[in-house]
C-alpha cells in the first residue's frame, strides 16, 4: 500500500472539501488511489445525506439574484435546520449558486416530481409525433420517447441540471455534498424567476 502523506491528505482535502481525518481514511482505505478515495468520500456524503434527508429544514435564506443589468431577477428559498448553519458563508454560498443556477438555466421544476401529468402527457404527445415523423419504427417509438423525456427532465427540473460551475455533477449531487458537509437536511423549496419582457407580445416592425 502506497504511503498516505501529508500532501495527498491536502489535495483531497482541496478536491473535495472534506475534513482532514475523513481524507487520511479514504486514502487509507482505497491505498492511496486518489480518484477511488474521492468516490469513497462521495459514496460516505451520500450515505449521510439519505440519513438526513427526513430531518425537518425550517430555517435557512431568502436570496435575491439580478442578473444583466437587471433584465432576469431570482428569488429563491433554501431551507436548512438551524439558524447556526443559515448564517455560515458556505450555506449563503451554496443559496447564491443555486439563485445564479436559475437565472442561467431557467428551470421551471425543482425535480421531476413536480412535473404535472398533463405536462408530461402532452410531452409524451410531442415527442411521439416526432418519432413518427423521423420515420421510426412502430415498435422502438414508446423506448425512444422514454429517453427524450428523460432529457426533457433535466432541462427544466433543476436537481437534474448540470451544475453551471461544474458541469460534471449535477444540482442534485452538488446538494448532496453541501448536506453531507454541513450535516443538516437541506431543501431547495421553492423559486421565482422573471426575466423583462417575458410574456409580453412584441411590436411588429413596419
Amino acid at each position: 500500500m502506497a504511503e498516505i502523506t501529508a500532501a495527498m491528505v491536502k489535495e483531497l482535502r482541496e478536491r473535495t472539501g472534506a475534513g482532514m481525518m475523513d481524507c487520511k481514511k479514504a486514502l487509507m482505505a482505497t491505498g492511496g488511489d486518489m480518484e477511488k478515495a474521492i468516490d469513497y468520500l462521495r459514496e460516505k456524503g451520500l450515505a449521510q445525506a439519505a440519513k438526513k434527508a427526513g430531518r425537518l429544514a425550517t430555517e435557512g435564506v431568502v436570496d435575491a439574484y439580478i442578473h444583466g443589468g437587471g433584465r432576469i431577477g431570482v428569488l429563491v428559498e433554501v431551507n436548512c435546520e438551524t439558524d447556526f448553519v443559515a448564517k455560515t458563508d458556505e450555506f449563503r454560498l451554496f443559496v447564491r449558486d443555486i439563485a445564479m443556477q436559475i437565472a442561467a438555466a431557467r428551470p421551471e421544476y425543482i425535480k421531476r416530481e413536480d412535473v404535472p401529468e398533463h405536462v408530461i402527457a402532452r410531452e409524451k404527445e410531442i415527442l411521439a409525433a416526432q418519432a413518427a415523423n423521423e420515420g421510426k419504427p412502430e415498435k422502438v417509438i414508446e423506448k425512444i420517447v422514454q429517453g427524450r423525456l428523460e432529457k426533457f427532465f433535466k432541462e427544466v427540473c433543476l436537481l437534474e441540471q448540470p451544475f453551471i460551475k461544474n458541469p460534471d455533477i449535477t444540482v442534485q449531487q452538488l446538494l448532496t455534498e453541501k448536506i453531507a458537509r454541513l450535516g443538516e437536511n437541506i431543501v431547495i423549496r421553492r423559486f421565482a424567476r422573471f426575466e423583462l419582457g417575458e410574456g409580453l407580445a412584441k411590436p411588429q416592425g413596419d
